[in-house]
C-alpha cells in the first residue's frame, strides 16, 4: 500500500481509507458483523485510516470501530468528529468539545484519538475557541491531529493561526466538484485533504437503481443524482466511464478513486463499503495509473461534475 502525508505536522496515512459511516448511517439498515469483516480486510490489505464520528449511530459506530480495530490499534490511524447535536444543531463549545472527546475515547477504548475533526462549523462559536480547545486537547495528549470538515477559506485561516490543522474533509468525487475552488487554500496553508463519499455514494459503482428501490432509511431515496431525470443522465456517464475503466482492466470504482489521487499528492480518500469484497476493489484503485488521456477523457465525460445537488436546498454547508 502506497502512503501519503496530510498536512505538515507528520500524519502519515494509507493513499485510501476507510469511511464507516455507511455502517450505521444513511445506506438503509446496517450489518455490524459485516462492517468488522470490511474494517479488518481493509487492514490486512494494508488501510492504515479509519474514519468515525460520534453522529454516526450517536456512539455506535465509534463501539464498531473501536471493536474492529482492537487488535491492531497501533497500526492505524482513527479519526472522529464532533460539533452535531442530537436535534440536527450545531455545538462546538469548549465544554462540549471535551465532553464528546471523553465519550469518544471511551467509545473506541482508546486512550488518544489520531485526527479530531470539528464536524460543522458552528456559527455561534468561534473558531478560535474551537482550535483553541482542539489545541488543549493536543497538549494533553488526547488528540494528536486537528481537522475541520466542510470549513471554508476564512476559517481555515482563522484555525489554522490558532493550531495547524492537518486535514479538511469535504465531499468531492467525479460526481461532486464544487470543492475544487479550496484546493489552492490547502496546498497554500499545507492542508491534507480528505475527501468523502468519493464513489458518488455509491453511484461510482455501477450498482445504482432508481431512487424508489431503496430502503426509506437510505439517503438514496431522496438523493437528487437518483431522481428522474437526473438519473438517467448519471447512469450513461457512468456507462461511459465504466467503458473505461474496462479498457484498462478497472472497474469503474477503481477509475473514480484512482482519477480523485491523481488530483493531488496530499489527497486520501475515505471510500466506505459493509463488503470486504469491495473494499479489496477500492483498494486496488492505488495500482491504477491514468494517462493524460485517460484524464481527458473523463473530463469529456463529465467536465464538471454529476446531475443532481448533493444536498436539498437549505442542508448544503456554506464555506466561508
Amino acid at each position: 500500500m502506497q502512503t501519503r502525508t496530510l498536512g505538515t505536522q507528520g500524519l502519515t496515512t494509507s493513499a485510501i481509507g476507510y469511511g464507516s459511516m455507511g455502517i450505521s448511517l444513511a445506506y438503509g439498515p446496517g450489518d455490524e458483523q459485516e462492517g468488522i469483516a470490511a474494517i479488518r480486510k481493509a487492514h490486512e490489505l494494508g488501510v492504515t485510516f479509519f474514519d468515525t464520528a460520534e453522529l454516526y449511530g450517536w456512539g455506535a459506530n465509534e463501539e464498531i470501530v473501536g471493536r474492529a480495530v482492537k487488535s491492531f490499534r497501533d497500526e492505524v490511524v482513527i479519526a472522529t468528529k464532533f460539533g452535531f447535536t442530537r436535534d440536527g444543531g450545531f455545538d462546538s463549545r469548549p465544554e462540549h468539545i471535551r465532553d464528546v472527546v471523553e465519550n469518544s475515547l471511551r467509545r473506541l477504548g482508546v486512550d488518544h484519538i489520531d485526527v479530531l475533526y470539528q464536524h460543522r462549523v458552528d456559527p455561534s462559536v468561534p473558531i478560535e475557541d474551537v482550535a483553541g480547545t482542539v489545541k488543549e486537547l493536543i497538549d494533553a495528549g488526547k488528540v494528536k491531529y486537528f481537522g475541520l470538515s466542510e470549513a471554508g477559506p476564512e476559517t481555515m485561516r482563522r484555525a489554522h493561526a490558532v493550531h495547524p490543522v492537518s486535514a479538511l474533509q469535504t465531499e468531492y468525487s467525479l460526481f461532486e466538484r464544487d470543492v475544487e475552488v479550496l484546493l489552492p487554500v490547502l496546498n497554500e496553508l499545507g492542508i491534507g485533504f480528505v475527501p468523502y463519499s468519493p464513489l458518488g455514494r455509491g453511484f461510482l459503482t455501477d450498482t445504482a437503481k432508481p431512487a424508489a428501490e431503496y430502503d426509506e432509511t437510505d439517503m438514496r431515496s431522496w438523493d437528487a443524482r437518483w431522481q428522474p431525470g437526473n438519473f438517467e443522465k448519471n447512469v450513461d456517464a457512468t456507462r461511459r466511464l465504466t467503458d473505461l475503466a474496462a479498457a484498462k482492466d478497472a472497474t469503474v470504482a477503481q477509475l473514480a478513486l484512482a482519477w480523485l489521487l491523481a488530483q493531488g499528492e496530499h489527497i486520501v480518500p475515505i471510500p466506505g463499503t459493509r463488503s470486504a469484497k469491495r473494499v479489496e476493489e477500492n483498494v486496488g484503485a492505488v495500482d491504477l495509473s491514468l494517462t493524460e488521456a485517460d484524464l481527458a477523457r473523463i473530463s469529456e465525460i463529465l467536465p464538471t461534475g454529476g446531475f443532481g445537488a448533493r444536498y436539498p436546498e437549505g442542508m448544503s454547508p456554506t464555506w466561508q
